[in-house]
């Protein structure tokens, strides 16, 4: 197995390092005659909240590089570059670099990607786009908090290569544990997203001031955040109540797809047909 390591805090976050000396220690245990190797491409600055954004590549049609080492980690080959993390999954999935990778490893994230933050998470947004390009992934989140549990989500990271490894390609995983060290985890359990959001609402509160010519809107944030907040209104299987629970959530993601749906066919029959009506009105 072939690994592509990449999150979106940045090359020199804690949580990238962490997960980096696991995978080395996975590497260095593995059986006699199996391939395991590994590779960090990494953004050389935070770019949370990115999703799968790659930035202007039409204006900036390259990408400056930095070689870094991660101690602990130093027999993996370890890039910085000036890109998001979608950007940084596609530069190493196509083997631009050392090797073409088979799966792609993406976090460890300082904070919980659960709910609809999965949608603009670019922890999460790499591995989408990893398999745009027929790999498979894991992104890998620990709720925030004071003293972060690195290496207990580390270690339940590195538990699932294996199993990734067996799967069909393009299988993805979003993986959140909670922040406890790892004797105080009370397991691993599969995970719905919830509907918890990220931001509740913007602005002043109704019936305040009229808005101005210009000003700050202030941000109403929901459950999904890195502390994980009130998820007293979730189901017990869904991936935020796990957390506050105890357990980790593990949870299977599908990227962006057609959608086959027969129920839209009769929509896509009259929206075609209106608009070739107007292409004939305008010859």
């Amino acid at each position: 197995m072939r690994i592509l390591i990449t999150n979106d805090d940045g090359i020199l976050a804690p949580g990238i390092a962490v997960l980096a000396r696991h995978v080395a220690r996975w590497i260095e245990e593995g059986p006699a005659g199996e391939v395991r190797e590994a590779i960090i491409v990494a953004p050389h600055t935070n770019h949370s909240g990115m999703s799968s954004a790659v930035g202007d590549v039409f204006d900036h049609p390259s990408v400056h590089y930095r070689r870094h080492t991660i101690v602990g980690a130093e027999s993996i080959p370890t890039y910085g570059l000036e890109a998001p993390p979608a950007l940084c999954a596609i530069i190493g999935a196509t083997g631009g670099l050392d090797f073409q990778p088979d799966l792609i490893l993406s976090g460890i994230n300082a904070g919980a990607n659960v709910g609809r933050s999965v949608l603009h998470s670019g922890t999460v947004g790499a591995i989408l786009t990893g398999a745009q390009l027929g790999l498979s992934g894991l992104a890998v989140s620990v709720q925030w908090g004071a003293d972060v549990h690195y290496d207990t989500a580390a270690a339940v990271a590195v538990e699932v290569l294996d199993e990734l490894l067996s799967a069909p390609s393009r299988t993805l995983l979003n993986l959140n544990v909670p922040n406890l060290p790892a004797s105080e985890l009370k397991g691993v359990r599969r995970g719905r997203i919830s509907t918890a959001g990220i931001v509740k609402t913007a602005g002043p509160k109704a019936g305040g001031e009229p808005l101005g010519e210009e000003g700050e809107l202030p941000l109403r944030l929901g459950a999904a955040t890195p502390e994980l907040g009130d998820v007293s209104d979730e189901d017990a299987d869904e991936d935020g109540a796990l957390l506050a629970a105890g357990y980790a959530s593990l949870t299977p993601l599908k990227g962006p797809h057609e959608d086959s749906d027969t129920a839209l066919d009769s929509l896509m029959h009259s929206a075609l047909g209106k608009i070739a009506r107007h292409l004939e009105l305008l010859r």
